[in-house]
């Protein structure tokens, strides 16, 4: 078996589009298809995603077949450990590969890509000079100030919100860390036994799909909001210790909800959020949504760009004893 890829990244954040050779799915609907990648071809996700062919830290976006009627394309997200709901740096890398490949035919002055994700449409405009903004699916403040009880810090507090996928919030400096100055290993621990812990501490329901009810990670700030012009620092630790390279799309929507459930953004206001390389998404919240559980919900706008790195043909030998993949588990 081969299966052809179009590497890119976002930020630094890798995103492997797999373009050709997967395997056809039974399912109709993009869940069922999401539900199927996990039951019938996990093996070419652990291939893929994990050495020899990638690393612990490598990120995957599976072309399907969209069921979407608006949708121009349809994806399935996958990393380490699993598959995502959503994924804001992928959809950057997607929307302009989209463009760039002539799969979506380019307009003046910018273009618009609609990719269907696991967690809904999601609209993406690509400019001539490569930039991308995307507008999520409706993002909302889930709870706040909740305490999630930890073996190394004890009780800590955090926010959890919804920006396609839940996430954990909190300070990094409330439990002691700097994201600047203190080693990346601390934040990864940090990360991994906080998202543990609140997703113990927390029932996560989504009303809409119950596929989307679970906490995918923790996102440690440097308490700042991004305003002004001065980015806010965060680092997403998901998947259990993978370290998102990017400032993470929907982590950006997540918090501008958050800004939002604090009344700390007005509609039209730009938030700027910069990730552990340097790399800055825009945020900015267009307009109310439909309530979500009876939570007011947001449409946010999110910016970034992404590069191409090259393309792949990877093989699968039947007498490759390490074909699936490994990790070593650092």
């Amino acid at each position: 078996m081969i299966l052809s890829t179009v590497e890119m990244h976002t930020g630094g954040e890798p995103t492997r589009i797999i373009v050709d050779g997967w395997p056809a799915f039974e399912g109709r609907t993009l869940l069922d298809k999401r539900r199927e990648a996990k039951e019938r071809f996990d093996h070419l996700r652990r291939g893929l995603m994990l050495e020899p062919r990638g690393h612990d830290g490598m990120y995957g976006a599976l072309l399907v077949e969209p069921d979407h009627p608006e949708a121009d394309l349809a994806v399935l997200f996958m990393h380490n450990d699993g598959y995502s709901t959503m994924c804001g740096h992928a959809t950057i890398a997607l929307a302009r590969w989209a463009v760039d490949s002539g799969r979506v035919a380019r307009q003046a002055p910018e273009t618009t890509v609609r990719l269907q994700c696991p967690c809904g449409l999601v609209t993406a405009r690509v400019a001539a000079d490569g930039m991308v903004r995307f507008e999520s699916v409706p993002a909302f403040a889930y709870v706040l100030d909740r305490i999630a009880p930890t073996r190394t810090w004890g009780p800590v507090t955090v926010d959890v919100a919804y920006g396609g996928a839940f996430y954990a919030f909190l300070a990094a400096n409330s439990i002691g860390l700097d994201l600047e100055a203190s080693p990346m290993r601390q934040i990864v621990d940090a990360g991994e036994e906080i998202a543990l812990a609140a997703a113990k501490a927390i029932a996560i329901d989504h009303p809409d799909e119950p596929d989307l009810a679970f906490l995918y990670g923790t996102i440690l700030t440097d308490g700042e909001e991004g305003a002004d012009g001065r980015p806010s620092r965060n680092i997403c630790v998901f998947a259990g210790r993978q370290i998102d390279r990017s400032p993470t799309g929907s982590g950006v929507t997540a918090r501008m909800a958050l800004q939002v459930a604090r009344r700390h953004v007005r509609p039209g206001e730009e938030r700027l959020f910069e990730s552990c390389t340097g790399a800055v998404f825009t945020g900015k919240v267009l307009r109310d949504a439909a309530p979500v559980g009876g939570r007011r919900s947001v449409v946010v706008e999110v910016g970034g760009r992404a590069h191409r790195t090259g393309e792949a043909r990877f093989r699968f030998d039947d007498d490759d004893p390490l074909r699936e993949g490994f990790s070593l588990g650092l």
